[in-house]
């Protein structure tokens, strides 16, 4: 994937995916059950977090030293979206091609319908190890060196807090 990293702001936004998903790790290792939600872009990244804006800073500061002292497990998120489009849009595309198998243009009878979603379910359970893989080589780059955390701001919301992170490499 070294022909991502040539363009800029692909290879921002999969070194700020990398920190996104290591601060998201870091605070759930701090405080277990914390929901939170982020989204990169080659700017930074956004977080959805009911914590305060000194703890998340905390938290950034910490992921981005620890991806630099190489713990490159920190960049692949579970929760990560990318799992969710990889193995939903296998299971989805394997239904298809049955259903279109199976109906040859016509109206899909109940069983061609049953026989699609039968395909479906296992190809997204045995597809899931394709997302972290996705993630390691596509989405996200865990070699960090030289990005800098520039400002961390925050909002509180109704419910929660919403933070910019804001990098430069």
């Amino acid at each position: 994937m070294n022909n991502l990293n040539k363009i800029p702001f692909i290879r921002s936004t999969r070194r700020n995916h990398a920190l996104e998903h290591a601060t998201m790790k870091v605070l759930a290792e701090r405080f277990k059950g914390v929901k939170m939600m982020g989204h990169s872009n080659p700017g930074g990244f956004l977080l959805f977090a009911d914590l305060p804006t000194e703890l998340v800073t905390d938290a950034v500061l910490e992921a981005r030293k620890r991806l630099q002292a190489g713990e490159t497990q920190l960049a692949i998120h579970p929760g990560c979206g990318t799992n969710i489009v990889a193995s939903s849009l296998l299971a989805g595309s394997a239904s298809s091609i049955i259903l279109m198998a199976l109906s040859r243009g016509k109206t899909p009878k109940w069983w061609h319908i049953l026989l699609s979603v039968l395909v479906a379910v296992p190809v997204y359970i045995l597809s899931k190890p394709i997302g972290p893989r996705l993630q390691e080589a596509v989405t996200t780059d865990s070699e960090i060196d030289g990005l800098e955390v520039n400002l961390v701001t925050s909002q509180k919301t109704r419910n929660s807090f919403f933070h910019q992170i804001n990098t430069r490499a």
